[in-house]
This record gives C-alpha cells, sequence and structure tokens, in this order.
C-alpha cells in the first residue's frame, strides 16, 4: 500500500505539470492527426489492395496504425523532460526521500499512460466523421494495448535518460531507433502489400504483429491468432520495458 501511496502522489505532481503545461501532449497528438486528414484520404483509391480482402473500410486499417504510432513515439521521448528534472536538481532532491524507487518510476509512467490513452480517444473521435468503423469490445482492447505500449516505450525512454543524462545523446539515439521501427512495424501501410524481401525484415519486428493484431481487433477478430500475437508480443514488451526501468530507476537513484 506503501508504494501504491508513493505511486499516486508522484502520478499525481507529474500529472499537474502536464496540465500546466499542456502544449507537449498537444504537439504529439497533432503529427497523428495530420497523418489522419492528409494521408488518410489517399487511402481510399487502393482500399481493396491494403485491407487484404478484410475489409473495405480503409480507416479499419489506417486508424489502428496510428493509435500504435502514437502508443510508441508518443511515449518514447518523454525522457527529455526526466533530463530536465534532473537538471534542476528534482531527482537529486527524490534520491535523499525514502520513496521507494519503483514509485518514481511507475507514477510517471502512469502520467504518460493516462495521456496518451486520452490522445489516442481523441483521435479515434475525430476519424469517425471520416468513415471509422469497428466493434467496441475491439476498440477498447486497442485502448489497453496502447495504454501498454505507452508504458513500455515510458520506462524505456525514462531508463535511457537517466543513463544519457544528456539530450544531446538521447535525441540522436531516439531517432535513429524511431525510424526503423515506423517504417517496419507496417503502421502506415500493411507490409503484406510490400515486396517479400521486406515482409521478412519486417518479421523480425514484434511491433508489426502488434500493428496487425490491433488491425484484427478494429476487424471485431478478437479471437483471431493476429490478436492473440498482438496481446503476446505487447505483454511481452511491456514486462520487458517495465524490468528494465525499474532496474534503472533503481541502480541510478540508489
Amino acid at each position: 500500500m506503501t508504494v501504491l501511496r508513493e505511486t499516486w502522489i508522484v502520478f499525481h505532481r507529474a500529472m499537474r505539470m502536464s496540465l500546466r503545461n499542456p502544449m507537449w501532449s498537444i504537439l504529439m497528438l497533432s503529427q497523428p492527426l495530420m497523418y489522419l486528414f492528409l494521408f488518410g484520404p489517399l487511402l481510399k483509391p487502393i482500399t481493396a489492395q491494403i485491407s487484404q480482402g478484410h475489409t473495405t473500410n480503409a480507416y479499419q486499417v489506417f486508424i489502428p496504425g496510428l493509435i500504435v504510432q502514437l502508443g510508441m513515439f508518443g511515449a518514447m521521448f518523454v525522457g527529455f523532460g526526466l533530463i530536465a528534472e534532473y537538471r534542476a536538481g528534482v531527482i537529486e532532491a527524490d534520491r535523499v526521500t525514502p520513496a521507494s524507487r519503483i514509485a518514481l518510476m511507475a507514477g510517471r509512467v502512469l502520467r504518460d499512460v493516462v495521456v496518451l490513452v486520452v490522445q489516442s480517444v481523441l483521435l479515434l473521435l475525430a476519424a469517425l466523421p471520416l468513415g471509422l468503423r469497428a466493434p467496441w469490445g475491439g476498440v477498447l482492447l486497442s485502448l489497453v494495448i496502447v495504454a501498454l505500449l505507452g508504458a513500455t516505450f515510458a520506462s524505456l525512454s525514462y531508463s535511457v535518460a537517466l543513463i544519457t543524462k544528456s539530450e544531446d545523446a538521447l535525441a540522436p539515439l531516439l531517432n535513429g531507433i524511431a525510424m526503423p521501427l515506423l517504417l517496419l512495424s507496417g503502421i502506415l501501410l500493411p507490409m503484406q502489400i510490400g515486396p517479400k524481401w521486406l515482409q521478412r525484415l519486417s518479421d523480425i519486428s514484434p511491433l508489426k504483429h502488434v500493428v496487425n493484431g490491433v488491425r484484427a481487433l478494429f476487424r471485431g477478430d478478437i479471437t483471431s491468432s493476429a490478436s492473440l500475437w498482438g496481446l503476446f508480443w505487447v505483454v511481452l514488451l511491456t514486462i520487458i520495458g517495465l524490468a528494465v526501468g525499474a532496474r534503472t530507476f533503481r541502480k541510478e537513484s540508489a
């Protein structure tokens, strides 16, 4: 109970900071919205090709990729905020408190998850007038996956930020990782429509299976192999991400 209380205290402080300065959250949502309004209409003429016979609605293919992208990149760069806190002496002050090191991380990650889920809901609402149709059960499970992805990438981002302690080192590292993940996960377009060599290369990315799983959920195929594999990979990634983040917070805040 003590850890939960300390997590809530850290979460409450982090959430108040986000509400006082919501510009970062707005900027992170603006990119998926631009993809939605400027790139989405281009998919309608090739709906039959990208749907692979599953659906006639291009947005059932495109929107799942966008919310996964939001879960990934919305949390991948939160480490910059932690570096700013480190430079301001906040992390040093945390070290002298008896608070659990797990709570110091979990409270921040929980804030990031809440922000990402709210952003995902807003993105889904914006897509409804454009023609998005999906079963509610699949959409809710997809939001759970986004929350788990957010927890994974936020934990890893905080971990790398604590190790590097420099924006100059963190920025090129994250940008170098982000581009291959974006291109090989099939977020913008399904990898099935690409050449065989690119499909084989993308198979090594767990995020491709997560994206395919969310697309299956949006079709209503909750018990399909694609959705189950997506859930498996996102749970595994979450366990790894939280474990790495917790270990780093213990070590760096000792």
